[in-house]
């Protein structure tokens, strides 16, 4: 049976992520088998790991080099650069993945940059699609220095919105502001933001005191997109400001119920070519080894960065 090097929950080692052999990929019919260069970390990911039993393996976004084609003859070639989505497992050096999930990059994009965009920028993307036409539109987003709030500023600013971001620290307005934001809320009250409001589109992933605020600062028929919950699952929610407004909208996106009615294909080749021609700026800050996964990982749970962590899986591990 061969074998491929991949990186999964070790309660003993650093994050309790480790390094080791297991089962080489099998594709089925419809996928491609991919060589793995580079690939993002999410907080989801991490957090998930930090619960599940010895020997899962986690990760969505990779990138890298197709060994063998789809064998119904489907998405890329062999030898094709491309970035691509998993459901877990991604952290390896080898996977396969469906073709529809899988999209070439052109050479001007690199691996890293690539791998950046399957979770964050997916989902930016298609929390956006729910505001409909933005031009000339009011656009909030709260969890502004994550990687999908900073690939969604970029894209609402690119569609002609106007677009108030958020920020928990001030050290991080100008870096928001540089990412498209044309006002940022400093601190956890997002009170101030009613000042620009109100909204067509929020674009929410805080939960919590900031959902419950977000859904007062909708312009009437306006849309709250909910992505998760980073600093609480629960709210307490006043509903008579919501409903004074009128025909406003809450709506809950989870990416993998989302590719079920369209495939991720399209969208993460459009993403990479807003790369390309520098329409989109991949937010990373920091780029190391698998090896130091572990360490990586914690610093991106503790937030000591803002934006994407990316680790390159090409070589072995020494």
């Amino acid at each position: 049976m061969s074998s491929v090097r991949a990186i999964v929950v070790d309660p003993q080692a650093p994050g309790r992520l480790g390094i080791t052999d297991v089962e080489a990929p099998r594709p089925g019919p419809a996928h491609a088998l991919v060589r793995v260069e580079a690939s993002s970390l999410n907080r989801g990911d991490l957090l998930a790991a930090q619960q599940a039993d010895a020997g899962w393996r986690p990760g969505h976004d990779i990138a890298g080099t197709v060994i063998t084609a789809a064998a119904d003859g489907s998405g890329p070639k062999a030898g094709s650069r491309v970035v691509g989505l998993l459901d877990a497992g991604a952290w390896s050096e080898q996977v396969a993945v469906a073709t529809d999930r899988l999209a070439e990059i052109p050479d001007s994009v690199s691996f890293a940059q690539a791998s950046t965009l399957p979770t964050a920028g997916l989902t930016a993307h298609r929390a956006l699609e729910k505001g409909g036409l933005l031009l000339g539109k009011r656009v909030l987003i709260t969890g502004s220095t994550g990687g999908v709030g900073l690939f969604a500023h970029q894209l609402a600013k690119n569609s002609g919105a106007f677009v108030v971001g958020t920020s928990r620290q001030a050290r991080h307005e100008v870096m928001v502001r540089e990412l498209g934001a044309d006002e940022v809320v400093v601190g956890e009250d997002l009170s101030p933001a009613r000042t620009y409001g109100p909204y067509h589109l929020i674009v929410e992933s805080l939960g919590g005191a900031a959902l419950k605020s977000a859904l007062g600062l909708l312009a009437p028929g306006g849309t709250c997109v909910s992505l998760g919950w980073s600093a609480s699952p629960q709210v307490d929610l006043d509903l008579r400001e919501f409903l004074a407004t009128g025909g406003g909208n809450l709506y809950g996106l989870r990416m993998y119920t989302e590719l079920v009615g369209r495939p991720a294909s399209d969208d993460l080749r459009l993403l990479a070519h807003m790369v390309s021609v520098q329409h989109l700026r991949t937010p990373i800050e920091a780029d190391g080894s698998w090896d130091d996964v572990g360490h990586i990982a914690q610093d991106l749970l503790d937030r000591k960065f803002t934006g994407k962590a990316v680790l390159h899986l090409g070589t072995r591990s020494r």
